[in-house]
């Protein structure tokens, strides 16, 4: 007797069967193509995202607020006493004429830190994460900078709470001094460039801070910031002269006492262009190469 001939499947059957399970990459193409995808974070939203990350680390790590609060307070003190009575016969005098520039030479000094930080993450392999990001470029490295321009506004109070404790008085008032402070912040964050520089280029944060020690040295000591350039042998002046530093303490001791000096503000200001200009495109060719 021949073996009937089997029914065709109904269609609940047919539902009942179990499909193959799609591949892998399918099944993610399916569930990222699912929604709509977020719109590309802008230039200024992930740089302020990078600079919060900066405040982040000074609150976990509050021993980096040492080099604006101590330092600038040490600095103040040691040079009001040393050398107030032998260059102007008065504490208190010399005290007018040393503040602004002692504030400067602090703030300035301070920009180093910039690029040993840069330098610290590239150690810890960290940017190799942010270059994945679909972000804009130089965001982290504007992070860093805004960051740190936190720190330079700090600096800044620091000295001035000391100045005014010590008999400091601004001619210029809360404006020139607010000024003042304005213009040394936004230099400080022009040449904080030179030091993201150095620190893509140089393999330790030792290194970073022996040239920037380097730097800093004749910069901030071959100026008028401790005396009168017209003191100075003529050779000396010359450099003196060219010096972005001069200009800048010639500006910030000009507003702080009510002096609106143009050309200086003029110079501060075309040297921060310049050097954001010159050391912010080579930071970012490092950036993109290294």
């Amino acid at each position: 007797m021949s073996a009937s001939p089997a029914s065709a499947p109904t269609p609940a059957a047919r539902a009942a069967v179990p499909r193959p399970a799609r591949s892998g990459r399918d099944g993610l193409s399916a569930v990222l193509a699912a929604g709509q995808r977020p719109a590309r974070p802008g230039a200024l939203a992930v740089s302020m995202t990078f600079g919060w990350r900066a405040m982040l680390k000074i609150k976990h790590v509050p021993e980096q607020l040492f080099d604006v609060t101590a330092f600038p307070i040490m600095m103040t003190l040691m040079f009001t006493y040393l050398f107030g009575g032998a260059l102007a016969g008065s504490t208190t005098e010399y005290l007018q004429f040393l503040l602004p520039g002692i504030m400067v030479m602090s703030v300035v000094m301070t920009t180093m830190y910039t690029g040993v930080s840069v330098n610290t993450d590239i150690e810890k392999g960290v940017f190799d994460r942010f270059r994945t990001l679909p972000i804009w470029r130089p965001a982290p490295m504007v992070g860093y900078l805004l960051g740190d321009a936190f720190r330079y506004t700090m600096a800044s109070v620091v000295i001035l709470a000391v100045g005014l404790v010590l008999g400091f008085r601004p001619a210029g008032g809360v404006f020139g001094v607010l000024a003042g402070i304005a213009l040394l912040v936004a230099f400080s964050f022009a040449f904080s460039w030179l030091w993201t520089m150095f620190g893509l280029l140089l393999r330790t944060e030792k290194s970073v801070m022996g040239v920037s020690m380097m730097v800093l040295f004749p910069l901030t000591f071959l100026s008028n910031i401790l005396v009168e350039p017209r003191t100075m042998p003529g050779w000396l002046q010359a450099f003196v002269d060219v010096n972005p530093v001069t200009h800048l303490v010639a500006a910030v001791r000009g507003l702080m006492q009510g002096e609106w000096i143009g050309h200086e503000i003029s110079w501060t200001l075309i040297s921060g262009a310049v050097l954001i200009g010159v050391f912010g495109t080579l930071t970012m060719r490092l950036y993109n190469r290294k």
